[in-house]
């Protein structure tokens, strides 16, 4: 059963800068040594000695080595990736503790990095950095020709030191520039209010390793509020980067029954093949306390929506595409990244390690979501934030360089489609999309203009009317 536990990756998307996730380690990176191409590292080894030789400057071999694997990995797919020995004991470290940072999602694009998702709560939320951004200068350096890791290290430090990032920005004539102070991120993963009398929000920043828990609890109080059973819930995954499979299999449970398939994996070896239903082995450390026993009885049948967008990637997908496929809630909004691949770090014995893809991830109807994303079962789009604030570019698995591809195609169609002819959630002018959107007030949950959110709102009070009228 621990071994089972260890085997369940990370499924969060490119990389955090400032955020804590806690990851699954595989024992060994020396499993089946593959025969080497003999003829190709000669070439290898001809190229080693010609730059040694000819470069117009000195290079250490162990540099040399080093950006060659780091070439050999990233050369895969966005989220492989080699991690030496600083970048795998910070990772180690920042797993489970705290470090400076700036609370950045981030992949690479065309030598730039290109922000998935600014995290809620953290100095570059509050800076107004937007999914979508290639950052092309850190402080005097440019990016160009750094690595991912490279960048990250230069991203993060001492809480309370600044940093420039020169951002390159969709409908901007000119780079803008903005100074971020780092701080220790501290996530508040689960957040949640009782919107109206009946109905309940709560919105996911990130997979963290309680973020179940906290789930659980969120729910309990929300119904100690009420004075009895939700009438109606709204789940909010917007821009919910992912994190821990092993969450998105304890939050899918908190509203499927018992025994429901949660999300299987498939790769090349057993250890890469999963089936998780929300049985307390997938979700629970042994000897751990099962806390969705816990949950009032109301959250199994209590009607739900689930908001996503394209920052919404990995777990989020993992959550919004089984409860899709149960019929247990409708998906609103828009479609969702498309991070359908687990990596597994995979620790070597000279104190470095890898991020390896390892396995895509499948819907329980057998839905592969990579570079693909999930189809909302009604489409409405984001609130514009105002006339003179302009959206971040809305970027997907699908446009990051070197993306995986979906691996089962035939499968993807069965996707099902978004629906065109609910009118009654697009806006009819833009006077309707107006105002300041989600844009929240310090201490907010949910801004009271989040046109998705009362959209969803509209449509839970519509199917609990339904509900009754058939009781």
């Amino acid at each position: 059963m621990a071994g089972k536990f260890k085997k369940i990756g990370l499924v969060g998307v490119g990389v955090l800068i400032g955020a804590a996730l806690t990851l699954n380690y595989s024992a060994t990176a020396s499993k089946d040594t593959a025969p080497l191409p003999i003829e190709d590292l000669r070439a290898f080894s001809e190229i080693f000695g010609k730059i040694k030789s000819d470069y117009v400057e000195p290079v250490e071999d162990k540099k040399l080595i080093t950006e060659a694997i780091n070439g050999m990995l990233s050369g895969l797919d966005p989220h492989s990736a080699y991690l030496d020995a600083d970048a795998f004991k910070e990772l180690q470290v920042g797993t489970q503790g705290e470090f400076g940072g700036l609370g950045i999602e981030v992949g690479m694009e065309d030598g730039f990095v290109k922000v998935v998702s600014p995290i809620e709560d953290t100095p570059a939320f509050k800076a107004g950095v937007k999914s979508g951004d290639l950052v092309i200068k850190l402080d005097d350096t440019p990016v160009k020709g750094l690595t991912l890791n490279d960048a990250v290290k230069r991203m993060r430090g001492k809480p309370g030191s600044d940093i420039t990032l020169t951002i390159i920005r969709k409908g901007e004539t000119k780079p803008l520039t903005l100074t971020l102070t780092r701080a220790v991120i501290k996530i508040k993963s689960v957040k949640y209010k009782l919107i109206e009398s009946g109905f309940g929000y709560v919105r996911i920043t990130q997979f963290q390793e309680h973020s179940g828990e906290n789930l659980v609890e969120a729910l309990k109080d929300m119904g100690e509020q009420n004075k009895g059973d939700l009438k109606g819930l709204i789940l909010d995954l917007r821009n919910d980067p992912g994190g821990l499979l092993n969450t998105a299999v304890s939050v899918s449970g908190a509203f499927l029954k018992a025994g429901d398939l949660v999300v299987y994996t498939d790769g090349r070896t057993e250890d890469a093949k999963m089936r998780l239903t929300n049985a307390r082995e997938n979700y629970l450390r042994p000897g751990e306390a099962d806390y969705l026993k816990n949950l009032p009885a109301w959250t199994k049948t209590v009607p739900l929506v689930v908001l996503v967008n394209g920052g919404s990637a990995s777990a989020s997908e993992i959550v919004a595409g089984a409860l899709q496929d149960h019929k247990r809630a409708l998906i609103v909004g828009t479609q969702s990244f498309g991070k359908g691949s687990v990596q597994t770090i995979l620790p070597l014995n000279n104190g470095t390690a890898i991020k390896l893809t390892t396995a895509r991830y499948f819907t329980p109807s057998g839905r592969s979501i990579q570079a693909k994303g999930i189809t909302p079962d009604i489409a409405v789009e984001e609130a514009t934030v105002s006339s003179d604030e302009k959206p971040g570019m809305e970027v997907h698995e699908a446009d990051l360089e070197h993306h995986l591809t979906n691996g089962d195609e035939a499968a993807a169609t069965k996707a099902p489609a978004a629906k065109d002819d609910n009118k009654a959630d697009k806006p009819k002018d833009e006077k309707a999309k107006s105002g300041k959107g989600r844009q929240l007030q310090p201490g907010e949950i949910v801004s009271k203009n989040d046109y998705q959110v009362n959209q969803a709102l509209i449509l839970l009070k519509g199917l609990n009317l339904l509900q009754r009228t058939k009781e």
